[in-house]
C-alpha cells in the first residue's frame, strides 16, 4: 500500500538527498503504519527508527496552542481580551513602517495583540526569514535573535497593527509567555503536566538525549553536511513557537488526541467543542500559509496550499477543501523548519507524520515525499 512512498524515501536516502526519515500513519485507535530509512546522521552508524528524536521546530506551535486553549476553557485566559496586564511588553509594541523611498521608521501600535491574534499569526509579528523588512531592520539595528532564549529578544516591531493582516511569525512564542503568566508555571512544566504527560509523550520536551537525536543537515556541494544546532541549556523563556524535540510516535499520539475529540486513552486534554473549533478558519479571506524567504539558508519560498484560499485556525493551517492527495476539507496541517511535516484529518479519522532533519525549510524533495505518503495513505493514484 505504501510502496510508492517507500521507494521514493529509499531513493532519497541512496542518492544522499537526505540522511534518513521516519513516517507514520495513525487513526483513532492507534498507529496503522510506520516506516524508517537511512541514518540519524550522515555518515554515522545509528539507523533512523521510531526511537529517533527530532527537533520538530514549528510543530511545537500546535501543542502550545492547545495549551493556551486549555487555559481559555478553564477561564484563566480569554481569546479576545487585553493581555498587557499579564505581559506588559504586549501593551507597548511598535509597528515598523516603510516609506516610499525605503526608509524604515517605528511608531506605537494602535493596541496590543489578543491571544486569538497571537495564535493565528494576525498579531503583526514576523520571523526574520519570512520578512525581508524585519530582517533588514534587525541587521540595521543589531536587534537580538528572537530564538536566543531571552524574553527581551521577542520584543520585535510588528509589520502591521494587530488584526490588520496575516504574517507568519513569533506570535506563538509570545503565547508561551502568556501561558506562563496565566498558569504560574514554566512552559516546560505546564506542557508536561497538562499535555505531554497525560498523553504519554515521554520523549517530547525542550531537550533531547544526544544519543537518540537526529542531526540537522544542509546539502553541500557533494554531500550532506551536519551543522551545529541547539538551544541555550537554561533559557529565560522556552520557545513555544519552535523549541520542542519529539519522536514521530509521540507526535502521533498528539494527533490521535485531536482525532478523538480532545481525549486519548481516557485522558481529556481539550473539550470536544474546542477540538472541533480548531477546523474553523479565523483569518477570513486573507491569504495565509505562505512567505517569500528573506533567509534562503533557513527557508525556501513557501506556500502550503498554492492557489487555494487556505486559512489559519487557532492551532494550525486549515485545508479549505478536499485536496488532491486525499485529505478532506477542514483537515489541519503544518510543519517544522528542519522539514518535518504532519496532517490530521478529523473527517477521515486519519493523521500522518514525516520527520527529516534538513535545512532549508520547504525542500521540494521532502515535500514530494510528504505528498507521496499522503497519497498512499488515502489510496490516491
Amino acid at each position: 500500500m505504501f510502496q510508492r512512498f517507500e521507494d521514493a524515501l529509499a531513493k532519497a536516502v541512496e542518492t544522499g538527498r537526505i540522511a534518513g526519515g521516519v513516517a507514520l500513519i495513525a487513526d483513532r485507535e492507534g498507529m496503522t503504519y510506520s516506516h524508517a530509512a537511512g541514518v540519524r546522521t550522515a555518515g554515522g552508524p545509528a539507523p533512523m527508527d521510531l526511537d529517533t528524536v527530532f527537533w520538530i521546530a514549528s510543530m511545537t506551535k500546535a501543542i502550545a496552542s492547545v495549551a493556551a486553549l486549555q487555559l481559555v476553557e478553564r477561564g484563566q485566559l480569554t481569546l479576545d481580551g487585553d493581555l498587557a496586564s499579564l505581559v506588559p511588553e504586549l501593551g507597548a509594541l511598535q509597528v515598523l513602517e516603510i516609506a516610499a523611498d525605503g526608509t524604515r521608521s517605528l511608531r506605537p501600535a494602535k493596541r496590543g495583540p489578543t491571544l486569538r491574534e497571537l495564535l493565528t499569526h494576525t498579531s503583526g509579528f514576523a520571523y526574520g526569514f519570512s520578512s525581508a523588512d524585519l530582517d533588514a531592520h534587525v541587521q540595521e539595528t543589531g536587534a537580538p535573535n528572537a530564538n536566543n532564549g531571552t524574553r527581551a529578544a521577542l520584543v520585535q516591531p510588528l509589520l502591521f497593527d494587530p488584526g490588520e493582516g496575516w504574517f507568519y511569525g513569533i506570535g506563538i512564542d509570545w503565547a508561551g509567555v502568556v501561558i506562563e503568566a496565566a498558569s504560574g508555571q514554566r512552559l516546560d512544566a505546564y506542557l508536561a503536566q497538562n499535555i505531554t504527560g497525560p498523553l504519554g509523550m515521554a520523549d517530547t520536551g525542550f531537550g533531547a538525549d544526544p544519543a537518540r537525536l537526529a542531526g540537522v543537515h544542509v546539502r553541500g556541494p557533494e554531500s550532506l553536511i551536519q551543522i551545529p544546532f541547539g538551544f541555550p541549556p537554561s533559557p529565560e523563556v522556552h520557545s513555544a513557537g519552535g523549541g520542542l524535540y519529539a519522536t514521530a510516535p509521540d507526535y502521533g499520539r498528539f494527533l490521535r488526541m485531536l482525532l478523538n475529540g480532545g481525549e486519548l486513552d481516557g485522558e481529556r486534554v481539550l473539550s470536544a467543542d474546542g477540538v472541533r473549533g480548531l477546523s474553523e478558519v479565523q483569518t477570513g479571506n486573507r491569504r495565509t500559509g505562505w512567505w517569500t524567504t528573506a533567509q534562503p539558508n533557513l527557508s525556501n519560498d513557501f506556500d502550503l496550499h498554492p492557489g487555494l484560499p487556505a486559512g489559519h485556525g487557532l492551532a494550525t493551517m486549515v485545508a479549505p477543501q478536499d485536496l488532491p492527495e486525499g485529505r478532506r476539507a477542514g483537515s489541519l496541517a503544518w510543519g517544522g523548519l528542519a522539514n518535518t511535516y504532519y496532517w490530521v484529518d478529523p473527517a477521515a479519522g486519519r493523521a500522518g507524520v514525516l520527520m527529516t532533519q534538513l535545512l532549508p525549510f520547504g525542500d521540494r524533495e521532502v515535500l514530494a515525499l510528504f505528498k507521496a505518503l499522503e497519497r498512499d495513505a488515502y489510496g490516491v493514484a
